[in-house]
């Protein structure tokens, strides 16, 4: 079967409009085969929706197209290059272990970014192997699909494949590759590479392309590079919002791993919150707490900031005026993030109006859970079907007090009690991906070869605001452990 015949019968459509920018963006490089490739897991959903053909993707040709040991024709496979500060530090950096095949061009005209994750060395790998073990892999399958489900902006899961290879890390681990779909790939600190290395002309090359990528809206305004900083500004303070109000903990907030689109990306030392505390941190690697839960708002601004430094070039000829309307921007983030966030969280308590004394009522309920040790999502659960008595706080006087309040505002506001339970459930997932239950799942699939742990937690997940009654298992705290939970880059 001759290559164009493949990609007819698995649906593959692909371009990549990133190989036509200038050679210094990326390195040409091809996917390093692998010896068997089995396919683990296939989103059918995603893969029916980008125009794929799901029984095509699940034969010999499918899996060695989603392995790299065969490429689709339109795809010009290539490791992009980008910089980074990493926990504060600016690095030089780029795709070490990821290989951009191309664009998908969806049925309904979408164009959007396929890459295989763990697909072997670029030029970018600074001494690493390139490749991804199955464990990582299948858990930003879990977590990405399942922030999806939440109505989170973020890049998407396809396939895992098993390479049928070993990789050494402190052991030797089975190897595996994640086909990801993303808006795009492209970073703040893509944006930080090209200022760092790249002439003026480059800059607005790249610039440009964003706009036309995924902010067409910016053909009409005067200054479309203010425009591009707003509309970042603006998608960066939801998103961040959205992840604070289901307690998800990204881990590692490098500006490498601040998508421009707006989509929750790179899924490595990422967790959940049980307990609400604003300290919560999982990353072994972030000793200070520097992406602590309750920082994420304001490295997120930091992050932003150093994006807007990038464009000033392109802002405004004199220096000075460019300085001014980025810090003018910039100081746009935390009001547009705490108005989303205040949104929310009057929708997770069925609120609907809008009083002045709001946030420090919320605030109150957060430091009566920090308090006593109230896990975050159950609370808000058993808040939406009124069972206080599932929650570490019920008896408690603080909140009982606060409880009654609570029921006061409801009766303040012209709608029903009825309307707002039925906003809160519409708020308030009944489940998350529990760390013990991606644990447990990942350590079926990768120590004793048994998936149904994953697809039945995945299926879950995947409706988190249906509230049934096979969700109320997943609900369930882990049990006490004096040993702090931990998550892992995965590299």
């Amino acid at each position: 079967m001759t290559s164009k015949e493949v990609v007819i019968q698995t649906g593959w459509n692909l371009d990549n409009s990133y190989a036509r920018l200038p050679k210094s963006f990326f390195a040409n490089v091809n996917p390093t085969a692998v010896r068997a490739p089995k396919l683990t897991i296939l989103n059918q959903p995603l893969a029916t929706s980008l125009g794929l053909k799901v029984q095509a993707l699940q034969s010999k040709d499918g899996v060695d197209m989603l392995a790299g040991n065969k490429i689709s024709e339109g795809a010009l496979p290539l490791a992009q290059a980008y910089a980074g500060h990493q926990f504060g530090h600016f690095t030089m950096l780029g795709d070490g272990r990821a290989i951009l095949l191309g664009e998908q061009i969806t049925p309904s005209g979408e164009r959007v970014d396929i890459q295989l994750k763990g697909s072997g060395e670029t030029p970018y790998s600074r001494r690493g192997d390139g490749r991804a073990t199955l464990g990582p892999m299948l858990r930003e399958y879990i977590i990405s699909e399942a922030m999806h489900a939440l109505g989170i902006a973020t890049t998407r899961s396809l396939a895992v494949v098993n390479t049928g290879e070993s990789v050494i890390r402190e052991t030797e681990l089975p190897g595996a590759i994640l086909t990801r779909v993303a808006d795009s790939h492209l970073r703040v600190g893509t944006f930080q590479y090209v200022s760092n290395c790249g002439a003026s002309e480059e800059l607005k090359v790249l610039a440009d392309y964003t706009l036309q990528r995924h902010f067409k809206d910016a053909e009409d305004a005067k200054n479309p590079y203010l425009f591009l900083l707003h509309e970042v500004i603006k998608r960066q303070a939801l998103l961040i919002a959205k992840w604070q109000l289901v307690g998800f903990i990204h881990g590692v907030m490098n500006t490498d791993n601040m998508s421009i689109s707006g989509e929750t990306i790179d899924y490595g030392p990422c967790a959940f919150m049980d307990a609400y505390d604003p300290k919560t941190v999982f990353s072994s690697i972030d000793r200070e707490g520097r992406y602590a839960y309750g920082n994420q708002p304001y490295i997120g601004g930091w992050n932003l900031a150093r994006f807007a430094e990038t464009l000033l070039p392109l802002l405004h000829g004199n220096e000075e005026k460019a300085v001014q309307m980025a810090q003018e921007a910039i100081s746009d983030f935390m009001p547009l993030y705490k108005c989303n966030w205040l949104l929310g969280m009057r929708a997770k308590l069925g609120i609907f109006n809008e009083e002045m004394q709001d946030e420090s009522f919320i605030e109150e309920l957060l430091s009566i859970m920090q308090t006593y040790g109230a896990d975050y999502t159950n609370t808000f659960r058993a808040l939406t079907f009124d069972t206080r008595e599932d929650t570490a706080l019920f008896e408690i006087s603080e909140f009982t007090q606060w409880y009654e309040q609570w029921q006061e505002r409801l009766e303040r506001q012209q709608q029903s009690k009825e309307a707002a339970y039925d906003l809160m459930r519409k708020s308030n997932p009944a489940i998350i991906p529990r760390n013990h239950r991606v644990e447990a799942a990942l350590e079926a699939a990768v120590e004793q070869g048994d998936y149904s742990v994953m697809e039945q937690l995945l299926d879950v997940l995947s409706n988190p605001y249906a509230h049934s009654l096979k969700q109320a298992d997943y609900a369930t705290l882990p049990e006490a452990s004096t040993k702090p939970y931990q998550t892992f880059c995965g590299t």
